[in-house]
């Protein structure tokens, strides 16, 4: 009962087989959708001709751009106030784009009659490198948008830039380092897809969708398609990893729903593993320099960072839209800097929509790296350990609740215990003993290999909300709860937020199961279905525990208030004269004189005579507005080995303290950090989707997009602090995405420190690590080729 490392709920059905996913909708007279995408990655459509696809005998419908414009739906909004073409009309704009979509009898049918169409394309000139975006002899990308003369999407600061500039004018050391994140894709396990089924008599349209956001989806469907929101059903079934990529709204989901308008059948699709790399949400991509302002003894005095940020043909980044930039407030990290600024600078370019938020970090990963790259090319350059460096500028815990120089509110932390437990668990003095120790056999032998330690250190901002600052298209980000108490005191919680796998069936089991004193199998987790749950933004920016958890524990204590009115008639005894104690209220003084929640679950449904103006059962709702985000953090060491003769880096060791504040689960807890760690490690390593100068797409299979497996990932040795948010029902701040955002730093700084170099971007290949050995570093989206 309560808080604890209980096994998942939904792993019995899991390893069994059992699970439900989109792909496993079957309904009655079910058609299959798929689509022609353009092999060019700009190019004008000279003409579309179908006519051929429309005689295959299996084929029921064939959809045009010119089919959409024809009822309204060519182009779509996005979730950053943008516009995006749901199949091409006038031109494509990369490489993978939506031109066709077919629907057929079956999967196969449909894919062989997409060779029956015939598009003349005008190659057009492509905007690959972003740096290329705003020169005045670029080719516009979205002519479509009126007064458009250039690739131009946004600019925003944050900061104050007289401050700082300043602290730079005065200070004895300005340290400089140009950094690229790469363009990396999330890369789920499951890939995209939609079932969509309009009932032509009632008019109600039903949609399984492999969805991140379920509300948000029936809201986009009612102003895109026209159709009343009430008569949208978004299903949501088991989801098999999402890491962002299964926010924002697709193509192939509105295509769907128009195949099914038009044939009355249901209508499914799903994409390949190509298209889904290709063409379905990216993140990163951000062009960085930064500049960091110390004393000669390493105190940080100031950040000044200017940023390009590369968000593809459409502005489809699923972010807060108030901030265009997402949360890259944060890039002055976990310090005390007291000057700080930063500008960015959206572009577009001829590849696939941009800047979604990977593990819906909101940018705050390409922040993160930036200012621990920072550090570590500060340390380098004034020959000072890194460790002391950032122990002498990590904000200390009387200085919480801290405004960083950007105006955010830090809510609690004390950072320096972190960094010195992760220290211990490393043994680091004797790690740097060791790699001395190497790096002198190898200058006297020439052999062997080199080994390095990364540091990195973080601050997460997580919990999208509060609604009086951040939306997407207009709507707050609070979101809702309701829970319901049987007669027998079993619990069934509704909640808005949907799991990709993080075991919300079993967390928000012992949630309410730690408020209302039952059994975590007691409760029932009812979530992903617009018509059984109450509105809210969904999942992602780790939003389940600090927001929708939040939701959980608040509706709880409504019920468990209520449950005392009702004890109160059961014991002849004013409200006030009863205490709380594990599940049972109790007559204060007397032990004996109390009741339990399912006793009292069971009156409240009886004829128990309750007092004027209450009502029997026991159920509540809630809406939760969190009044800041969460500030998870953590301190992660790495230990590689680097062969200098290859090129070859592999992670030796991995020591990774978070706090995340109260944790509910610690299995979970573990496990999720377990994905954040792999996941850094592939993007420092391998992870690249890297593009030739005529805008291909050279990541299309897992054959030339890496992921790291087991075999690159070591056994992770996890520690943990807990400072709890004192803001939030429980103290807990959210882990999900902490890991992703901290570990990459860790890894690169690793290989940097081993083989002696200064900066080489991301993904450190064997082939860029053997460059920079040689003094010869490359460009990293050559770095594969």
């Amino acid at each position: 009962m309560g808080h604890g490392p209980m096994l998942r709920k939904e792993d019995a059905r899991f390893v069994r087989g059992r699970g439900r996913f989109v792909d496993d909708v079957r309904l009655p007279g079910m058609l299959h959708g798929a689509i022609l995408r353009s092999p060019h990655a700009h190019a004008r459509i000279l003409s579309v001709d179908v006519s051929a696809a429309e005689s295959h005998p299996k084929v029921r419908a064939v959809i045009t751009g010119e089919t959409l414009a024809g009822r309204g739906l060519a182009w779509m909004p996005t979730l950053s106030h943008d516009v995006a073409a749901v199949l091409a009309t006038d031109k494509v704009r990369y490489q993978g784009q939506e031109v066709v979509f077919v629907v057929a009898e079956d999967r196969y049918a449909a894919r062989d009659a997409l060779s029956l169409i015939e598009v003349e394309y005008e190659p057009l000139p492509p905007v690959i490198d972003a740096r290329r975006a705003l020169d005045p002899d670029a080719p516009v990308i979205r002519d479509d948008l009126d007064g458009r003369a250039d690739n131009h999407v946004f600019d925003w600061e944050s900061g104050d830039a007289a401050a700082t500039d300043a602290v730079f004018a005065s200070a004895e050391r300005v340290s400089t380092c140009d950094l690229l994140y790469p363009r990396v894709h999330p890369a789920p396990l499951e890939t995209c897809g939609i079932v969509a089924d309009l009932d032509r008599i009632t008019g109600k349209l039903t949609v399984h969708a492999t969805t991140q956001a379920p509300h948000t989806h029936r809201m986009l469907y009612a102003l895109i398609a026209g159709i009343p929101e009430h008569k949208i059903r978004i299903i949501a079934p088991d989801i098999g990893g999402g890491f962002g990529n299964k926010v924002g709204m697709y193509p192939g989901y509105l295509c769907s729903v128009v195949g099914s308008v038009l044939t009355g059948a249901p209508v499914k699709w799903t994409e390949d593993r190509s298209e889904n790399l290709m063409s379905s949400s990216f993140a990163r991509d951000y062009h960085m320099h930064g500049e960091i302002a110390a004393t000669k003894d390493g105190r940080i005095l100031g950040l000044r960072v200017r940023v390009l940020a590369d968000h593809g043909a459409f502005n489809g980044t699923a972010q807060p839209s108030k901030f265009p930039a997402g949360f890259f407030h944060v890039f002055t990290g976990s310090y005390d800097v007291k000057a700080a600024h930063c500008r960015v600078t959206g572009v577009y370019t001829n590849k696939a929509p941009g800047g979604v938020a990977y593990a819906c970090s909101f940018r705050i990963t390409e922040a993160s790296y930036l200012v621990e790259r920072m550090v570590d090319v500060l340390s380098h350059d004034l020959g000072l350990d890194p460790a002391a460096v950032r122990m002498a500028n990590l904000l200390r815990p009387e200085q919480f609740p801290y405004a960083c120089a950007t105006g955010w509110e830090y809510d609690s932390g004390d950072y320096p215990r972190t960094l010195t437990l992760a220290l211990e668990m490393a043994g680091y003095d004797e790690l740097r003993r060791e790699q001395a120790e190497r790096r002198a056999a190898y200058e006297a032998t020439g052999r062997g290999s080199l080994m390095g330690i990364g540091i990195s250190f973080f601050t997460e901002a997580v919990g999208a909300g509060p609604r009086r600052t951040m939306d997407i298209l207009g709507l707050g980000m609070a979101d809702g709860a309701e829970l319901r108490v049987h007669p027998t005191g079993t619990a069934v919680l509704r909640v808005s937020c949907m799991s990709q796998g993080q075991g919300h069936e079993t967390t928000f089991a012992q949630i309410v199961g730690e408020e209302l004193g039952i059994s975590p199998d007691d409760v029932e987790l009812v979530q992903g279905d617009t018509d059984q749950t109450p509105f809210g933004l969904g999942t992602y920016g780790s939003r389940s525990t600090p927001v929708s958890g939040a939701a959980a524990v608040m509706v709880a204590r409504k019920v468990r208030e209520r449950a005392r009115i009702v004890a109160a008639a059961m014991l002849e005894v004013a409200p006030e004269d009863l205490e709380w104690h594990k599940g049972r209220w109790q007559v204060a003084g007397d032990p004996a004189a109390g009741r339990t929640i399912a006793q009292i679950a069971l009156a409240a449904h009886s004829d128990l005579d309750l007092p004027d103006g209450v009502e029997g059962h026991l159920d509540a709702t809630c809406v939760y507005n969190p009044p800041n985000l969460t500030f998870p953090f953590g301190a992660y060491i790495c230990v590689v080995d680097v062969d200098p003769g290859t090129g070859q880096a592999t992670v030796r060791r991995f020591v990774a303290v978070d706090d995340c504040g109260v944790r509910i689960n610690p299995m979970i807890v573990e496990g999720q950090v377990h994905g954040g760690l792999a996941d850094g490690v592939g993007m420092a390593l391998m992870e690249l989707m890297a593009f030739d100068d005529d805008g291909n797409h050279l990541g299309a299979s897992f054959m030339d997009y890496l992921l790291p497996t087991s075999m690159e990932c070591p056994s992770w040795e996890l520690g943990e602090t807990v400072t709890p948010s004192p803001h939030h029902p429980i103290g807990a701040k959210g882990v999900g995405e902490s890991a992703t955002v901290g570990s990459p730093a860790a890894v690169v700084n690793a290989v940097l420190d081993a083989i002696g170099v200064r900066h080489a971007d991301m993904p450190l290949t064997p082939a860029q690590v053997w460059r920079a050995v040689q003094g010869r570093p490359i460009r990293p989206d050559l770095a594969i080729r």
